[in-house]
Formats: structure tokens, sequence, C-alpha cells
């Protein structure tokens, strides 16, 4: 009996040994005069190797918050360890959709997560801080930040994603709250044009980014992604697209993210 004990302690400091390691950050916010925490995964060769890892910045969809993702799909820790990379979870508020709106002051987090959390995460981890070891996705309002952020920072971020994105604004007038953050949709109408990634795409013909769209055939945003891959086509963006059964929900996330990842751990090596 004293020998299985000995031996399941054995196991147990083996498997807790070469496991990813998950820290909650308070990050603090100038622009937002607030400490926000964050997720951060770390993979188990972190603690073992003195080296620099890649990072991929992972956005929260409506109504969420930083804590989603390893809540709702742990393996992602697993996946930090396979791939060898950082996992960043920022907390993009109730329902922010990564601007920094033009009509509420309060809600800047275009800046938070595009800046403020990049310098955070390179001064506080061992990462390698240039833009072709820099990933940034999310799902749903997370996969519109994804990839709004990644097209207007593309110094900051190499690679950009999105799952079950919205990124055509007009399908959501009266959802999401997006009214309350860019105004609403006939004195602001400009504001619905410019914010919505679908449109911000034709800004950008000449992208260096190398971005990946996946959505469900059953999403209600599946139109919208459709489109978008249509425009990124006609203008000559290079991208990825995915289209498989499933529907808005994390079934489909939990297994989206792992092609997103490992389109990423591509673009990371090369």
């Amino acid at each position: 009996m004293k020998k299985i004990t000995l031996l399941l302690v054995v196991i147990f400091i083996s498997v807790a040994g070469i496991a990813a390691t998950v820290d909650t950050v308070a990050i603090y916010s100038d622009a937002m005069h607030q400490a926000i925490n964050c997720v951060v995964i770390k993979p188990d060769s972190y603690k073992k190797k003195k080296n620099h890892f890649p990072v991929v910045y992972l956005l929260h969809g409506y109504s969420g918050r930083y804590s989603d993702w390893i809540i709702k799909v742990p393996g992602l820790k697993e996946l930090a360890d396979k791939n060898a990379i950082i996992i960043v979870c920022p907390d993009g508020g109730y329902s922010s959709w990564y601007f920094d709106s033009p009509v509420d002051s309060t809600y800047k987090y275009e800046t938070y997560v595009a800046t403020e959390v990049v310098h955070f995460i390179d001064k506080n981890y061992r990462t390698i801080p240039d833009k072709n070891h820099r990933a940034i996705t999310g799902l749903s309002m997370g996969g519109h930040g994804g990839l709004f952020l990644g097209l207007r920072h593309a110094d900051i971020f190499g690679a950009a994603g999105s799952m079950s994105g919205g990124v055509d604004l007009s399908e959501s007038r009266n959802r999401f709250e997006i009214i309350k953050r860019i105004g609403d949709t006939t004195i602001n109408a400009k504001n619905w044009h410019d914010y919505s990634v679908v449109n911000l795409v034709e800004n950008y013909a000449n992208t260096p980014l190398k971005i990946i769209v996946d959505c469900g055939v059953d999403d209600f945003f599946i139109n919208g992604n459709r489109l978008l891959h249509k425009k990124m086509t006609a203008l000559k963006i290079q991208h990825d697209y995915i289209e498989r059964p499933g529907e808005h929900n994390w079934a489909y996330w939990e297994n989206a993210i792992r092609f997103q990842l490992y389109f990423f751990k591509e673009f990371f090596e090369k």
C-alpha cells in the first residue's frame, strides 16, 4: 500500500511538473484609469527553459470576461504546451467591441489591448517582443476585435484571426450594445461603416498581416464572414478562410482555436 501511495505521489508530481501555469494579473490602464484583470497561460517549457516565447492574444466575446476562455476551454493549457506559446486573455469589457469609443471616452479598449496589455506582457514575461512573434484572435465580438486590432496595428501584430466574428456591424444594429460604443446608425452612420471590419479591409489591401477567418455554416454571423472573404479575395488580401458545420457556441470555438493556434505556430516558425 505504501508503495502504491508513493507511486501515485511521484506520478502526480511528474504531471504537475509538465503542466502549463495560469496567472491572473491586474494590468493598469492609463487610458481608462483603472486596473483590469487578465489571464496569462504559460507553457510548461516556460519554467524549464530560459528562452523567450511567442504570444497569442485571445479575446472574449460580448458580455464575456477575461476568464471565459480558460474556464470554458481548460484544454488551452495543453495547447499552450503543445505549441510552446504564451496565451494572453485580456478583458475587453462587457461590450467594448475592442474600440476606442468615439462617443464614450471611458471605453478605450483598442489602446488598452493593443498597446497597454502588450507592453505589460513584454515587460513582465519572457516574450519575443516583435510583431513576427505576436498574433491576436478571438470569438464573436473578439473575432471582430482580433481583425480590427490586427489590421490597425500591423506594426504590433504579425498575424490575426477571427472565430465566428461579428465582422459586419450592420448585421447587429439593435444588438450587443454597439450603439453605446459608436453612436446611432443615422447621425453616426460613418462610424458604423468605418469601424466595421468588412469595410475596414478596403483600407488595407497591401497589409502584410497573416489572416485566418473561421465561422460555422449555421452561425448567425455567417453572411458577414462570407462577405468579408469575398472582399478580401477581390482585394487580393491573402488569408485562410474556413467554414465548417457548427453554430455560435463554445463547442465550435473549442475546436476552432486548435486550427488557429496551429496557423499561428506556422507563422511564428517562418
